[in-house]
């Protein structure tokens, strides 16, 4: 197994180092950069690593730096004091994070953690490392829709974007600024090309976009009521099918929004 440490701190670097060739002796340290900049022209020179040793603050910055100048596949062990980071180092290639001072426990189960990957990778005809991690994050969506009004072409960002609606055969767009405009896709083309988490098709009429919603009211026959912050051509009614996938869709939330469960 080659290996490379990054990390700016020359006691610590040599410290994992031992640690690592104790545990496994037949490992190779082939590379050992305290920069981020070292580190990226190291990388894109060639330097050809089974697993990296990262510290996540460097002396040039935070070492997810490097990630966005270079494409790294192998696996990525970091290595701070700081645990703040934990959710950027697991989307980062991260198979662990170790808090410093590391112990040569903490290192053993790390390298026990990679190994246990690997092996179960070969038996499945080992898939790309980054693309496995694409397909494991939510896909974000569209960001924009292009529309055309008033003979001219101009782009809404989806943010902009209270609801799409269905009205006179016709799908259009309504923002929060109150402008209005037409597409040429249907309603079930957008919810495909959207982010589930930002909307929620109500209704065969409605896709509504979380940060438009103002209340929820139960209504009859086990129905919910939905009002937004800007009036809607229709009432926004949500069968009792529907009911439960639309509030757990809303569940845990950052922004508050009333529930009227005893109306």
């Amino acid at each position: 197994m080659n290996f490379i440490i990054i990390e700016d701190e020359l006691k610590t670097a040599k410290s994992l180092q031992n640690m690592i060739v104790d545990i496994k002796p037949e490992a190779k340290l082939i590379g050992q950069y305290q920069s981020i900049e070292r580190s990226v022209e190291a990388l894109t020179q060639g330097v050809e690593p089974d697993l990296i040793f990262m510290d996540v603050q460097l002396a040039d910055g935070l070492c997810f730096e490097i990630f966005k100048a270079v494409k790294i596949k192998c696996p990525v062990i970091f290595c701070t004091a700081y645990d703040e980071y934990s959710l950027d180092a697991f989307n980062s290639n991260g198979i662990d994070y170790i808090v410093k001072p590391a112990s040569k426990e903490d290192i053993r189960e790390a390298l026990t953690k990679v190994d246990e990957l690997r092996n179960f990778f070969q038996q499945k005809s080992t898939p790309d490392l980054e693309v496995l991690l694409s397909k494991l994050s939510p896909p974000t969506g569209k960001t924009s829709f292009l529309v055309f009004k008033n003979q001219k072409y101009t782009t809404v960002q989806i943010d902009n974007i209270a609801f799409f609606f269905i009205r006179n055969d016709t799908t259009s767009i309504m923002c929060f600024d109150r402008q209005e405009f037409t597409l040429n896709q249907s309603l079930d083309q957008i919810t495909s090309t959207i982010s589930p988490k930002q909307f929620f098709r109500v209704n065969r009429q409605y896709l509504v976009n979380f940060k438009a919603i103002k209340e929820v009211e139960h209504y009859f026959l086990r129905k919910l009521y939905v009002k937004l912050v800007i009036e809607t051509p229709d009432k926004l009614l949500i069968n009792k099918e529907k009911s439960h996938n639309f509030l757990s869709w809303m569940e845990n939330r950052h922004r508050q929004i009333y529930v009227h469960l005893n109306s």
